[in-house]
């Protein structure tokens, strides 16, 4: 189930009308469509159940995806309904907005077609970005993928006078002869209170089967046309930052872009299930966690503590994940450890048994569409929408809040770079407990550079970090390799021997490898200089 919210300029060239909108989009399973009477009947004042009407949208590009690439979109939509008066065709041109933490503020045009192809001289010629080649895109264009399906529309009306249009879709995308289902709702406010439509949004969210989610029917045709699925990232990627952004800004930055992070990847654990997407997942949220941290000064505590409360337990669902990902890794094919483990029987049984604790996809998938974790990615986005941290700021706040980020990342990653000289001393050698011990500190200071790293050179950013990375991954190998070797003496079966002998010596090992990592992170140039 697909949940964005987002803010667009919606202009009709033919009425000149300027309106700004404010939608929220839900994917619901079949289940919560009956459930949806009541939901309207509970919340709303007054219900104006409108006919249902047959929307065929098909979507234009060219062969290079030239208007993709523009982040522009191109549909023509026709409708049939009960009347005849309701049937009519049209062509919409979306082009680039901003997007702040899944809210959109993009232009929208929309005129009337006449025929089945669009024709984009039709268009105004100042909507269009500057350099664009409109006559050989629109004489390039052909459908790329369709969709079709039914909507039933309800306008609500609130005991406040608020005014909120509520809709369900479903149907299907249809792409290279693929097709994916369409079960979606979704939510506009036409007028009055953005409260109100977030009350109405948290309804729907204590339904279960109900999930948030960062992608549009035209974004999701484009994977299916081209055949690029979701695809999980090998590593929590760097926030994208301006060098000249205030405090304030950045803070923006890195909560959306924790938020969108989780939220692909969650998709992504949807579309293929595996453990290294719910890695993803976890780090993301460790991101979203850390950003409040990093960002105290300018944020009202009060406020942060129901957020951070309930991403602690996020945190605590996926504490199984990282040895889950290592049990996987020794048990695989390519692993080093794989042919001593394949030849040591009570060895894999004790790592089959652990696997079996585990939670499987679908008690993950239930997770994932529960209410609690929905309705905390629903106040995430409120929180970052309606500028949250701003409540009661005093003076010295807003002082800070307006400081320049570049200046402030400096300092950390000093602060940052002198504690870990002191933890990790050059001329003493760590010990397997003291590694795991300073773990956190590590992921700390590791995050910090997710966040803030981007305002410096890359080549020298990812020189300095790639030992610290080595060593975060063998402070995970530690714990598994100890967690192991725990398990084998509470068997109390002495064929569990040699295998912990075994295991003993693998961490010796690891130990000798992370010792050359660290040594190495001292004669690095700190990339921040």
């Amino acid at each position: 189930m697909l949940v964005y919210l987002y803010s667009h300029f919606l202009n009709r060239m033919d009425t000149e009308k300027t309106d700004i909108e404010i939608e929220l989009k839900f994917l619901v399973s079949d289940n919560v469509i009956a459930q949806i009477p009541a939901i309207i009947t509970e919340f709303a004042k007054k219900v104006i159940n409108k006919p249902s009407r047959n929307l065929q949208n098909a979507y234009f590009d060219t062969a290079n995806r030239e208007l993709r690439a523009l982040d522009i979109g191109l549909r023509t939509r026709c409708f049939t309904g009960e009347t005849c008066n309701d049937n009519q065709c049209e062509q919409t041109i979306k082009l680039a907005g901003q997007v702040i933490g899944g809210l959109h503020q993009r232009p929208e045009f929309n005129l009337p077609l006449e025929g089945k192809r669009p024709d984009l001289s039709l268009f105004g010629a100042n909507i269009w970005p500057h350099g664009m080649q409109v006559d050989v895109i629109n004489k390039n264009i052909y459908p790329i993928f369709s969709t079709h399906f039914i909507r039933r529309t309800w306008i609500l009306e609130t005991e406040s006078g608020s005014k909120i249009e509520l809709v369900l879709d479903k149907g299907e995308i249809s792409a290279s002869k693929q097709v994916t289902p369409i079960c979606e709702v979704e939510m506009e406010l036409v007028s009055g209170s953005r409260a109100d439509l977030f009350i109405l949004a948290k309804k729907l969210l204590d339904r279960s089967e109900v999930r948030l989610g960062l992608y549009s029917k035209a974004a999701r045709g484009y994977m299916l046309a081209d055949n690029k699925p979701l695809v999980a990232e090998t590593k929590l990627s760097y926030v994208s930052l301006i060098k000249n952004s205030s405090l304030e800004q950045a803070f923006e930055s890195c909560l959306q872009h924790g938020i969108q992070f989780v939220q692909k990847h969650e998709q992504c654990y949807f579309d293929n299930p595996a453990l290294h997407t719910l890695k993803r997942i976890n780090d993301g949220v460790s991101l979203i966690k850390h950003v409040f941290t990093l960002f105290s000064s300018i944020l009202n505590k009060d406020k942060l503590l129901p957020l951070l409360s309930e991403l602690k337990w996020l945190l605590s669902e996926l504490s199984w994940v990282e040895t889950a990902v290592q049990l996987k890794n020794y048990t695989s094919k390519k692993h080093a450890y794989y042919k001593k483990i394949k030849n040591a029987p009570e060895l894999t049984q004790v790592i089959d048994s652990l696997k079996l604790q585990h939670p499987d996809v679908v008690k993950m998938h239930q997770v994932f569409t529960s209410a609690r974790y929905n309705h905390l990615i629903l106040n995430l986005t409120i929180f970052l929408v309606e500028n949250g941290w701003k409540s009661q700021w005093n003076a010295n706040q807003l002082q800070v809040a307006d400081q320049k980020v570049i200046d402030k990342a400096a300092s950390l990653f000093e602060s940052d770079w002198n504690e870990m000289q002191n933890l990790m001393r050059s001329e003493q050698e760590i010990s397997e407990s003291s590694y795991i011990a300073q773990k956190e500190k590590l992921e700390r200071n590791l995050l910090s550079g997710c966040c803030l790293g981007s305002l410096f050179n890359e080549g020298l950013r990812e020189e300095f970090r790639t030992p610290w990375l080595d060593i975060i991954h063998g402070i995970d190998e530690l714990n598994t390799l100890d967690y192991l070797k725990r398990l084998c003496t509470e068997q109390h079966d002495d064929s569990l021997n040699k295998i912990q002998t075994w295991l003993t010596q693998k961490s010796t090992n690891l130990l000798l490898a992370m010792e050359q990592s660290r040594l190495a992170t001292f004669k690095l140039v700190p990339y921040w200089r």
